[in-house]
């Protein structure tokens, strides 16, 4: 019969094992495209200047679907797109989408949620862009998707954000 020094192991936590270079590198990209989400609802909110002027905030009665969803009359779905900008009910979902993700990927807890959610969202907004401009096919929402899902399967979260929690380790929606 033979003996092993060290038995083998049979299940590994994210949060045990030892960090790798790549960890960081999807941290980081969580960080920054959760930041991508959340400055878009902070500044659709408070119309800071940036893409959202003071007076067309969220919180100055704008809206902030309009914009984007009425420049898209010309394009191949606009007449859809076009219908939905406006309507409060797709203001508050566009705009807690981007809080609920950005909020989940800059603090690293309910990763595989925004991952399911974002690129939905991603989606949504890449197809109210059809036909793209500048390629055929891909753009930077499609880039943005695919990273988002590498993110979940990475368990980016317990790298440089709160998915070592307890509470995230209890609870495997949270990760």
């Amino acid at each position: 019969m033979a003996t092993t020094l060290h038995p083998p192991v049979l299940h590994t936590h994210a949060a045990t094992a030892a960090r790798h270079p790549v960890d960081y590198v999807w941290a980081v990209a969580r960080i920054a495209i959760g930041w991508i989400f959340l400055w878009a609802f902070l500044d659709k909110t408070f119309g800071w200047g940036f893409a959202t002027p003071a007076n067309k905030a969220w919180i100055a009665g704008g809206s902030p679907t309009t914009g984007f969803l009425k420049g898209t009359g010309d394009n191949a779905l606009g007449g859809f797109f076009s219908a939905l900008a406006g309507q409060a009910w797709v203001d508050w979902l566009f705009m807690l989408g981007l809080l609920g993700i950005g909020a989940a990927l800059v603090l690293g807890v309910g990763t595989r949620i925004a991952a399911v959610a974002g690129p939905l969202m991603l989606a949504l907004m890449w197809a109210a862009e059809l036909p793209l401009a500048n390629n055929p096919f891909m753009d930077e929402h499609i880039v943005y998707a695919v990273v988002l899902v590498g993110l979940a399967m990475a368990n980016a979260g317990a790298t440089l954000g709160l998915g070592n929690l307890e509470i995230v380790k209890r609870n495997p929606y949270l990760r």
